[in-house]
C-alpha cells in the first residue's frame, strides 16, 4: 500500500507557472540593498510580473579607503504571459 501526501496548494500554483530569468546589475552610492532596489525598480518599468530575485554577485568600488559605490548582480524571475 502506497500513501501519497496531498500536494499543498502553494506547490500546485508554483508548478503551473513558467518563469523567464534576466540578469541585471544595479549600482548605488548608498548600499547593496539600494543597488538591488534600483535594479528591480528600473526593470519593472519594462518587465511585467517580476516575482523573485536572486543575488549572484556583490562588488564595489573603493576610493580613498572608503566604499564609493556598490554593484550588485542579480537574476530576476518573471512569469510568462499566455
Amino acid at each position: 500500500m502506497h500513501f501519497h501526501a496531498p500536494t499543498p496548494p502553494e506547490a500546485t500554483r508554483m508548478s503551473e507557472h513558467i518563469y523567464k530569468t534576466v540578469e541585471l546589475t544595479g549600482s548605488s552610492k548608498i548600499s547593496s540593498d539600494e543597488a538591488i532596489r534600483a535594479a528591480i525598480e528600473r526593470a519593472s518599468k519594462t518587465i511585467r510580473d517580476i516575482r523573485w530575485f536572486h543575488v549572484t554577485e556583490v562588488r564595489g568600488h573603493v576610493d580613498g579607503g572608503k566604499v564609493a559605490y556598490w554593484q550588485v548582480t542579480l537574476k530576476i524571475g518573471f512569469t510568462l504571459e499566455g
